[in-house]
């Protein structure tokens, strides 16, 4: 693969741009015979998932396809155009929102959303087939919200929840898969599929209203807990397979 195709398909710019990077001397790489600058934008590289690069001083790996694990802070929404609140794509750095477009997914796509004063996991990806995967309600991946609500918990509550609760515009119960009163003010609720505001909803729909709400999990990943709001990372291989281990 040649140079400058690695770092177009990194989201570094257009192929011109990249172009131009290499050829300025603003790259740095291992092709073969060692770490140095690289001048050649035609120069082939053996590519392989996690080589790395540097691109102005910023290390790189390569990915195939972009993989992430975001901690969405409060105050932040899920969109490309936010109406009101800064968006979650500011968070992350400039080539994994500009990776060129898969099949529909230009840059790395939020799977799901979190409402705006809603923190916790979020993962992003340019796979269309991963987003598929991960968000489809026929593949039920349970994911796992620490809600705070305003009122004390009661066993009815919570046999409410587990049984099923009918929202305003379906006539359908939706229940949750599983459900703990950590204490008094705290639930921990598991859901295996995702409709608007849904927690937010179930709990008015008992009686009680939630006051804070953080997703902790989605499948078997958790959010690592020294990972500070607003902070992302990649996401390992074993993380990966994990979520794509069929349920």
């Amino acid at each position: 693969m040649q140079l400058q195709e690695i770092l177009y398909s990194q989201g570094f710019g257009t192929r011109r741009v990249c172009a131009g990077l290499i050829q300025q001397g603003w790259v740095q790489a291992d092709l073969g015979q060692g770490p140095g600058v690289c001048t050649d934008p035609l120069a082939e590289v053996a590519v392989h998932e996690g080589w790395r690069f540097t691109v102005q001083g910023t290390d790189w790996p390569y990915h195939e396809k972009a993989y992430v694990l975001l901690h969405k802070p409060a105050g932040t929404e899920c969109s490309q155009k936010p109406s009101t609140w800064p968006s979650i794509y500011t968070l992350l750095p400039s080539p994994l929102r500009m990776r060129p477009q898969k099949a529909a997914v230009q840059g790395v796509q939020a799977i799901g959303r979190l409402d705006q004063d809603t923190t916790g996991l979020l993962l992003l990806t340019d796979d269309g087939q991963f987003i598929h995967r991960m968000s489809s309600p026929r593949h039920h991946v349970p994911k796992v919200y620490e809600v705070t609500v305003a009122d004390p918990l009661t066993d009815a509550m919570v046999a409410r929840l587990l049984a099923g609760v009918v929202l305003n515009d379906d006539p359908q119960p939706v229940k949750a898969a599983a459900c703990e009163r950590v204490h008094d003010l705290h639930l921990r609720l598991t859901l295996t599929e995702g409709k608007y505001h849904q927690v937010k909803r179930m709990l008015a729909a008992v009686g009680n209203r939630v006051t804070a709400l953080h997703r902790s999990r989605i499948g078997d990943l958790c959010l690592p807990e020294d990972m500070a709001p607003g902070h992302w990372r990649w996401l390992t291989a074993d993380e990966l397979q994990g979520l794509r281990a069929k349920r």
